[in-house]
């Protein structure tokens, strides 16, 4: 019988990312406590997510009005390394960077860990960005599934490619 595995990977469901920043847009266009404040959200290339307004209470507010449609939308908010609020001329600006991909220093502890405390004949493999895990029994797949769902990483954790 062939070994069962899947994939460990940090993804990112760009599309549902982009419908949260178009309602997060709507949503300060038409909020009272927003008129006047030029509070504004939007894409600044491939990973990258700007945001504008008078003051930085109100662009803070926007990251949390934002941060709110992801989470509705199921994105982790590990994906988001968000700056602190800087003037830039007469506005306050936050650039909001969106991190895919396990580091392979992230890898390489996830793979320890899998060593370490997951069930015999269980492999680890550093595959780029990702870790495919295999093993003969597909029990101890879901073992190593619920291990790894346990640990608290920095970064947003999904399993692909179970087979």
């Amino acid at each position: 019988m062939a070994d069962s595995s899947f994939d460990i990977v940090s993804k990112i469901d760009r599309q549902e990312v982009d419908n949260a920043l178009g309602q997060t847009a709507r949503e300060i266009a038409t909020r009272f406590d927003f008129k006047g404040t030029g509070a504004s959200i939007e894409w600044q290339g491939e990973q990258v997510i700007e945001i504008s307004a008078s003051a930085d209470d109100r662009a803070s507010a926007v990251l949390d009005v934002f941060k709110g449609k992801l989470v509705k939308r199921d994105v982790s908010l590990k994906v988001l390394d968000a700056s602190e609020p800087r003037p830039s001329g007469q506005v306050s600006k936050i650039t909001v960077t969106l991190k895919e991909g396990i580091s392979s220093e992230d890898a390489k502890k996830i793979s320890k860990l899998i060593r370490d405390e997951g069930p015999k004949g269980v492999k680890a493999q550093i595959q780029g960005d990702e870790l495919r895990v295999s093993s003969k029994k597909r029990d101890d797949l879901q073992a190593i599934i619920a291990l790894v769902k346990q640990q608290d990483y920095d970064f947003a954790v999904q399993f692909t490619n179970y087979r």
